[in-house]
């Protein structure tokens, strides 16, 4: 099987090379060409325009969009629309809303183009561990595609979720699950740290601990024992959190759904938080505290 694969970054690059591994042909694109030249020294197909991708591509071709979610996504899919043919397909694999998957799908199939979304975990270890893999669309398109879901995933490690949106949407639901977890352990390791115990733990063999039998164990628990063996405070680290849009989403996907998602709900809010100095809600605070009951107010120096 042969596919294209549009954007190198640190996903598409270790999938392509994945893919590679596993005897799929890969086309190659990114709007830079220094990462282009890099893939085609494992033996990619490089492609330096959409015009060369489609015409490197066999039949049906098969695109695999690595983006950026948003107005990126639809501007390739708008482009690449006017150069496909019937029963060709686009996969987007990017961390995209699944509303915007719906609305991506009723456009290129009323151009006879298939789409399919697939929501992917992994990070940067997927290239050797494989990456998990959710699939929405046409179940015929899915089936006709499982060799590349296949070959990208660990064993088990991929599922048809359902009609169009569906891969996406679990993947919006796993990444508020993540969230939480994060905020979980990051709450458990910041009482550790402020507890008399302190100077007798060493967090990344209490990490590697939690690991053995625990029911607490985790993949994110073998990442902090790696961070905490580099830096047992983590003192090199600023505790700025961004957010890849996709806990807001899910957060939102509980409110219309009126279901009471509290943590997810917190874990997000705790992201805001993490990018404020001196917030000025806890001004107000303490301004009225100063003001009904006279407690002393810290002033800036």
């Amino acid at each position: 099987m042969k596919l294209a694969i549009i954007g190198l970054g640190k996903m598409g690059m270790n999938m392509a090379k994945r893919l590679l591994r596993n005897k799929i042909e890969v086309v190659a694109f990114n709007r830079t060409s220094r990462k282009t030249e890099q893939i085609e020294q494992e033996g990619a197909i490089g492609a330096y325009s959409l015009e060369e991708v489609i015409n490197k591509t066999g039949s049906p071709r098969i695109i695999w969009l690595m983006l950026p979610a948003g107005k990126a996504v639809d501007e390739y899919i708008e482009r690449l629309a006017d150069m496909m043919s019937d029963g060709d397909i686009i996969i987007d694999g990017g961390n995209s809303f699944y509303k915007d998957s719906v609305r991506r799908h009723d456009f290129l199939y009323s151009k006879g183009i298939r789409f399919i979304d697939a929501g992917i975990s992994g990070g940067v270890w997927g290239l050797e561990a494989g990456y998990c893999t959710m699939v929405g669309g046409d179940i015929k398109t899915y089936k006709y595609l499982e060799p590349v879901f296949r070959a990208l995933a660990p064993k088990h490690g991929y599922m048809y979720c359902g009609a169009t949106g569906a891969g996406h949407y679990t993947k919006m639901v796993h990444n508020g699950i993540e969230y939480a977890m994060m905020q979980s352990y990051a709450e458990g390791f910041e009482i550790l740290k402020s507890s008399p115990y302190r100077e007798s733990l060493n967090f990344a063999d209490l990490s590697r601990l939690w690991n053995q039998g625990s029911v607490i164990r985790s993949w994110l628990l073998e990442l902090l024992e790696r961070a905490f063996a580099d830096d047992d405070d983590l003192s090199d680290i600023e505790g700025y959190v961004e957010d890849s849009g996709e806990g807001r989403w899910t957060v939102q996907e509980a409110i219309d759904l009126d279901v009471p998602a509290e943590v997810i709900l917190m874990s997000l809010f705790k992201r805001f938080r993490s990018r404020q100095s001196a917030p000025y809600s806890d001004k107000v605070i303490a301004a009225l505290r100063n003001q009904f009951g006279g407690h002393s107010v810290k002033k800036r120096s």
